[in-house]
């Protein structure tokens, strides 16, 4: 299995207020047309498969929709406001103090197949931490959305942005050389045979990532690695 194809759950319940959900998907596919849709759920929630680039260009013009949801709902907002000094004035302080705190602060996100998410995790993410970046994630399905956020002191350092560019580079080679082979298993003896011999095999292959399930195994890494390591277990 290489990582070409994903499929991610959409739930598209927070614009019903504002869209009929029906015109949205419409749209959407208009927009996608590579992606392939499921049926739209009555709790809002539809099914989209397709290759991983189709399906952040699609996140990222649902974001721009959230986006202008947003804005005209702030604009409505003050529309309705009255005049409030002291409140104004109490949180004054409080604002300035923020934004001394945040002035030199760097938020940005990137979005990753889960699986690409984890292997970086695993052997990519720790230079970034020394440098003083922290890195969130938060994982939906096939589809992880990683934050970096830093506190860089110097002006125009930007490591958070280094960092983001740098994890973007590492998704685009990744998705060409990494491969993930399944290994199933059945009941709990099974389970424990197959993890003492991934184990075993670890000093081995150490660019090979091993994510337990309840019910398998998966087996990412280069499709040499890949190969060797299933092949080693299975015999």
């Amino acid at each position: 299995q290489v990582f070409l194809w994903v499929t991610s759950t959409l739930d598209m319940a927070v614009f019903r207020d504002h869209f009929v959900l029906e015109d949205l998907v419409a749209e959407m596919k208009k927009q996608s047309p590579a992606l392939n849709f499921g049926p739209l759920q009555p709790d809002g929630r539809i099914a989209v498969q397709g290759s991983f680039p189709a399906l952040r260009a699609l996140r990222e013009f649902l974001l721009l929709k959230a986006k202008s949801l947003s804005e005209e709902d702030k604009r409505e907002g003050k529309s309705h406001q009255r005049p409030r000094r002291k409140l104004r004035e109490q949180r004054g302080a409080a604002e300035m103090r923020n934004s001394v705190q945040d002035a030199h602060r760097e938020k940005h996100e990137v979005v990753l197949d889960t699986d690409i998410y984890l292997y970086m995790e695993s052997f990519c993410f720790r230079a970034f931490r020394d440098s003083g970046v922290a890195i969130s994630a938060v994982t939906d399905g096939d589809i992880t959305t990683v934050s970096i956020e830093s506190a860089g002191r110097k002006a125009g350092a930007a490591p958070g942005l280094r960092a983001k560019r740098k994890i973007e580079n590492y998704s685009v080679e990744f998705q060409k050389v990494l491969r993930k082979e399944r290994l199933c298993f059945q009941g709990r003896a099974e389970e424990q045979k197959y993890k003492q011999l991934c184990d075993r095999l670890r000093a081995r292959y150490p660019a090979v990532l091993i994510i337990p399930y309840d019910t398998h195994l998966d087996v990412v890494g280069s499709s040499a690695d890949v190969f060797g390591f299933t092949e080693e277990v299975r015999r």
